[in-house]
């Protein structure tokens, strides 16, 4: 049986209610909507949220059967650099993983999860994870400024402990053009919204829906739950009309407390219906984006035993306020601001070096002692317990998905950040190791020496003169939800 053996989501910790947008911007154009939409931080990306989403979906998995890794998104950092490549690092998969980046249209997410089904049956994978993550950029003032959201989802496919069964899909083609962005663009330019609503949403959907009951025999009200995006609730619920469906079957849109997260959107609606699925429960996803994508799956006894993840319901619950606007367009590099001299000062980076630390830069790979089981980071040839001292008895030990604490902390006004202060700590991890890293995600005044944090996975800075996104991990205060 092959399908979904573990999921998991990741939601920013920023949410911006419509009514900031409108209030700033309202005055040229009428923007706003219900609810909220949630932000990155200025340190985060499409690949830094697939990682977080990823390691909610692993948790304490063993990732060493995971032989293919699938990376959708539209709005990856690097048009030559695989980014799949970094996010397989970061997740400390194995070297001969098979990596790819789906991209160009923000049904990526199903069409991945489609490719890793087909790796996993045809026995090219024993298991392959799919992220599909986006962080798309709205022009001030525009509808999509206000609909966007930023979040990701992940999958683990597998023909082992599924608590997912795939059953089959169906899948239309169309060079159907809503939003496009080409290589200059930093903002997606859109056709008008009634054309893509009556000619793309109303008619393309329904058709591979309908393409897909056709072709395993099935019928509508044999679903649980039918998961497709829509430009808003509105337009979900006379979908959900069109379709024939109950009102049981409708699944939550998330748009007013996530938005459109893009590659992202159907896959996050799936991650939050599985959350609440019973066994014996049957689902079909839906996606739309230059054609549609559509999936079946029946859920297993197995959904009871899976604990470890936060998902959609869980990042739901971490949160903060972002209630300026100019500081999300300080966030999005859309408002430029003075950085000072200490902002423009940028170290150049060494490639060569970065390559030679790949594990302890991007998997946060210390060693640990064989002989007397001493964690240390960075790696070192010599053991720092004064006891021991053994030389050359070392074995790597990852730090990423483990808790530290707080043994001293420091906010700086004077160096540059987009969001002032600056804050760094000294952390103990759970059975042992110590080292100093950046805090982001949180409110200086919570900061308390003690306390509880957990590594995530951020843009350090960026190289623009190279062209370089060098990414490294902080410490964000651990939130259980």
């Amino acid at each position: 049986m092959i399908g979904i053996k573990s999921f998991g989501a990741y939601i920013p910790r920023y949410r911006m209610n419509r009514k900031v947008i409108a209030q700033a911007i309202g005055w040229f154009s009428p923007v706003g909507g219900k609810g909220e939409r949630a932000v990155a931080n200025f340190d985060e990306d499409a690949i830094t949220m697939a990682v977080a989403a990823g390691m909610d979906c692993l948790g304490d998995l063993d990732n060493s059967h995971i032989d293919a890794l699938y990376l959708a998104s539209t709005t990856l950092p690097y048009k030559e650099r695989q980014n799949a490549g970094i996010v397989s690092a970061a997740l400390a998969l194995k070297d001969d993983v098979h990596t790819a980046d789906v991209t160009s249209s923000v049904k990526s997410g199903t069409a991945a999860l489609i490719a890793a089904f087909n790796a996993v049956k045809a026995q090219n994978a024993q298991e392959a994870m799919v992220a599909a993550t986006d962080m798309r950029l709205g022009k001030p003032a525009s509808p999509e400024e206000s609909a966007f959201g930023d979040g990701a989802a992940a999958f683990l496919v597998s023909d082992k402990d599924v608590v997912a069964s795939f059953e089959g899909s169906y899948s239309l083609s169309y060079d159907f053009v809503d939003i496009r962005r080409d290589e200059k663009d930093r903002f997606g330019k859109t056709w008008e919204p009634r054309w893509v609503r009556d000619e793309g949403y109303f008619k393309m959907i329904p058709e591979v829906i309908s393409g897909l009951l056709k072709k395993y025999n099935l019928d509508i009200k044999d679903f649980s739950k039918v998961i497709y995006p829509c430009p808003n609730s509105r337009d979900a619920a006379a979908m959900a009309k069109k379709l024939g469906m109950d009102p049981s079957q409708i699944t939550d849109d998330l748009q007013t407390v996530v938005g459109n997260t893009g590659s992202a959107y159907a896959p996050m609606m799936f991650v939050n219906a599985l959350q609440e699925a019973k066994p014996g429960d049957k689902i079909l996803v839906a996606s739309f984006g230059n054609g549609c994508d559509a999936l079946y799956f029946q859920v297993t006894d197995k959904i009871k035993q899976l604990k470890h993840i936060k998902g959609v319901k869980g990042y739901l619950n971490i949160r903060a306020d972002l209630t300026n606007y100019i500081q999300y367009l300080v966030f999005r590099d859309i408002l430029p601001v003075e950085t000072g001299i200490r902002g423009e000062h940028v170290p150049p980076t060494q490639l060569s070096q970065t390559w030679r630390l790949r594990d302890t830069i991007m998997g946060l790979y210390g060693c640990k002692c064989q002989k007397c089981g001493t964690p240390q980071y960075p790696v070192s040839r010599v053991c720092v317990n004064p006891d021991c001292e053994a030389v050359d008895q070392m074995e790597l030990y990852r730090f990423a998905n483990r808790k530290g604490t707080v043994i001293s902390y420091t906010s700086d006004n004077l160096a540059f950040t987009p969001n002032p202060p600056q804050s760094y700590c000294i952390i103990d991890f759970e059975g042992g190791g110590r080292n100093q890293f950046d805090f982001t995600d949180c409110n200086p005044s919570q900061l308390s020496v003690g306390m509880s944090v957990t590594m995530t996975f951020r843009r350090k800075y960026y190289d623009a003169n190279r062209s370089i996104y060098f990414y490294y991990w902080k410490a964000v205060p651990a939130v259980e939800a």
